[in-house]
């Protein structure tokens, strides 16, 4: 923990520093806007500037800090084209988006006072963030110049992208892997350990120029979910479950957005003991569920919203359905009053379900980081099929990290005969090191769809 806290304090100015080359920030936010509008989506050329803005700042400020914690001078990253490292991937600029041949990252720390050192050993730049440091007229081997580089700066101790605990730890294939290790000196191969939390820890934190916008990018993904949840996209009785599967994915695809898993949609209706999907259509008095994500800016969203198709002459839901989402939020409040600094996600997970059993709630929580990837880099709080806990569950809990607090809880409804309903949610949430706020607020109404 205490380490962890160092390292808040040493990022801790890059949250205070104004933001420029970007748009205006925009703050977090604890109420949820019922339907709100699309922000302006922005040009790629103008992606592609904040993007590399936000990694040359990453760079200068997270890398050395996150290396220095993890007991290690000298980090080296590989990738071959088509098969990406996860972490490696989010170190390329706007214009070199995935490894070409052979891509070799460097990073050394050249001690107190001294920036970090960044070098490619690959035969195409890297946007002006590493320093170029193989000439292939020069010296025609790769591997060999990396083996000059290592052994002129003689580091202590080499990270390198090899997990079994996971994935996104372990993005050195085996083949480069050997190819590596056959190429240095048998003094620096010895060096070689795995990178483990540093490759996790980086992929986990968000910078304050991320987390500026981040509001923005889920405000875009609940905008596009209340389209989805309104006539606009659903005539009940005439569109079926795959028609808004598809209209979401077309409304992405016209913004010029992209997804990071096909939308999920179901439907409980009334006597029926199972949730409806596929071909089944939308008819009033259901309820709808709808689990959604996009990927914008290289930051991605996980949000799962609830809205209830009025009956002719209904003017709002049942109470017993908006009982359940009451329900659902007691269960949010439960898992993110539990998060503090140094806790592993099991213990998060068995602290939320104890407050939430201790309110007569039926709790399943599977809560997970949010960030470069949708199920992201962390710890992991429980899983939907598994509420006990579990080695994906060891990690620490880390100041500046972002969350999909994604649980369920079922909830008896009256006006249903007393049917149990598991009413399903998730919002994103950032934990900046004493508390947790919801990036764009939190659903606590259900939106009504007309039944027309």
């Amino acid at each position: 923990m205490r380490k962890a806290l160092l390292l808040a304090a040493l990022i801790a100015p890059l949250f205070a520093v104004p933001l420029t080359a970007q748009p205006a920030a925009w703050p977090l936010s604890q109420t949820e806007q019922i339907n709100p509008a699309v922000p302006p989506i922005l040009p790629l050329k103008d992606r592609a500037a904040i993007e590399d803005k936000w990694l040359a700042d990453r760079l200068d400020t997270l890398a050395l800090p996150l290396m220095r914690e993890a007991g290690v001078d000298m980090w080296i990253l590989v990738a071959r084209e088509y098969v990406d490292d996860p972490v490696l991937k989010t170190m390329l600029d706007g214009k070199n988006f995935t490894a070409r041949r052979r891509t070799i990252i460097v990073l050394t720390d050249r001690g107190e006072g001294k920036p970090l050192e960044r070098l490619t050993v690959s035969r195409y730049g890297l946007g002006g963030l590493f320093d170029p440091s193989w000439n292939p007229e020069a010296q025609p081997d790769q591997w060999a110049r990396l083996a000059e580089i290592v052994k002129e700066r003689n580091p202590k101790r080499i990270a390198i992208n090899i997990s079994p605990a996971t994935a996104f730890a372990d993005g050195l294939t085996a083949g480069q892997f050997q190819e590596l290790r056959a190429a240095l000196p048998p003094e620096q191969a010895a060096k070689l350990t795995q990178a483990g939390d540093l490759a996790t820890n980086w992929l986990a934190t968000r910078s304050a120029g991320e987390m500026a916008l981040y509001p923005m990018i889920v405000r875009t993904a609940h905008a596009i979910m209340a389209e989805g949840l309104s006539n606009k996209a659903i005539t009940p009785g005439k569109t079926t479950v795959e028609d808004l599967q598809w209209w979401l994915r077309e409304r992405i695809a016209e913004l010029r957005l992209e997804t990071w898993f096909h939308p999920g949609v179901a439907i409980f209706r009334q006597g029926e003991a199972k949730e409806l999907s596929g071909t089944s259509v939308f008819q009033p008095g259901d309820l709808v569920w709808l689990d959604f994500g996009i990927t914008y800016l290289g930051l991605n969203t996980d949000t799962q919203h609830l809205a209830y198709i009025l009956k002719p002459g209904e003017t709002d839901a049942p109470a017993g359905l908006k009982a359940g989402l009451a329900a659902a939020n007691k269960v949010q409040d439960a898992v993110t009053s539990s998060f503090r600094t140094g806790l592993s996600g099991n213990d998060i997970l068995l602290e939320a379900r104890r407050k939430a059993v201790a309110q007569g709630l039926e709790p399943t929580i599977y809560s997970h980081p949010i960030g470069a990837h949708g199920h992201a880099a962390g710890a992991a709080i429980g899983f939907w099929d598994d509420q006990a806990p579990s080695p994906r569950g060891d990690h620490k809990l880390r100041p500046n990290t972002a969350w999909s607090i994604e649980l369920n809880t079922l909830h008896l409804v009256p006006e249903w005969g007393n049917q149990k309903i598991p009413f399903r949610t998730e919002e994103d949430a950032f934990f900046d090191g004493s508390s947790v706020r919801y990036i764009d607020g939190r659903q606590t109404e259900l939106k009504l769809i007309q039944p027309k």
